[in-house]
């Protein structure tokens, strides 16, 4: 099985979640490659099995809409009945970017792993929280 593990980071933190997440999935025997959301294209959908796809809270909880946000509406019509992991850092408010992109995911028809794994920046680091979460998202049979 061939995971990505695509992010944007602005401070380092869901970088730092990513590298840990791809970390995890790799105890499974996945193979997994984690990206930074600029190095991607259409053709990753042609090379990966299922995604985890990060991205910290932006401005009023949002996705940063830049890269990341461009990026996801170019892919978001392919993604139905993928295996499809959300994570991602926040420093304010209480996760909303993170509700509102589940239910988008869900709208897609994806099979969305768990509910999302969304880290305060407060509480970084979380190693062993991020290294479950991407342990458990290679062995989800969605």
């Amino acid at each position: 099985m061939r995971i990505a593990v695509i992010y944007w980071s602005g401070t380092g933190n869901t970088e730092s979640m990513a590298a840990l997440i791809a970390e995890g999935a790799r105890t499974t025997g996945a193979q997994v490659d984690v990206l930074p959301v600029s190095q991607c294209d259409l053709q990753v959908l042609e090379t990966y099995d299922r995604f985890a796809f990060g991205c910290s809270s932006q401005g009023d909880e949002e996705l940063e809409d830049t890269e990341f946000l461009p990026f996801f509406e170019q892919i978001e019509g392919q993604l139905s009945s993928r295996d499809i992991a959300l994570f991602g850092a926040y420093g304010w408010g209480d996760g909303l970017w993170m509700r509102d992109w589940q239910e988008r995911v869900v709208a897609l028809q994806a099979n969305l792993f768990e509910s999302g794994l969304a880290i305060q920046e407060d509480s970084l680091p979380e190693d062993e929280q991020c290294k479950s979460f991407g342990e458990r998202f290679a062995k989800f049979n969605g």
